[in-house]
């Protein structure tokens, strides 16, 4: 999983309430384009969520599979595949925030690993548009709250 795609936003808001947003992960189908649905399956000692089923459809990229998260304040959170689908078979993530004069600047990083094979070029530029949707969403999701 050597190819990671990278992007990053500016919002208007503190870092601990980004994150709340992005843990709220039962909502992320009001906001997160090819989110289809997200279930928490378990939380860890500070209530955040650990493990999370997710169903999405980003055109190439469509399928059913659970992640594994690690948060670290509200700071940043990583998560890993932790159950691959009939396409997935790696996945990793991450959001970084960092405080700016104007706001938050928000990075997400992202690769994937297909069991189909698929041409990098195509693969990445799903990616993209998974993670450019995302923040966009993001922070239109955070600024209009």
């Amino acid at each position: 999983m050597a190819d990671r795609t990278t992007s990053s936003i500016t919002i208007g808001a503190d870092r601990s309430t980004i994150m709340t947003v992005i843990a709220d992960f039962g909502a992320y189908p009001e906001w997160a384009g090819q989110v289809k649905s997200a279930q928490v399956l378990s939380t860890g000692p500070d209530g955040r969520p650990e493990r999370v089923r997710f169903v999405l459809d980003a055109g190439v990229i469509s399928d059913e599979y659970s992640l594994a998260y690690t948060w670290h304040g509200d700071e940043s959170v990583d998560w890993v595949v932790a159950e691959g689908g009939k396409m997935v078979s790696g996945l990793t993530g991450s959001y970084r925030l960092a405080e700016t004069g104007g706001g938050t600047e928000v990075t997400y990083e992202l690769a994937v690993d297909l069991k189909v094979p698929m041409i990098g070029m195509i693969k990445r530029k799903a990616e993209k548009v998974i993670i450019d949707t995302a923040l966009k969403g993001l922070k239109k999701r955070v600024e209009s709250a």
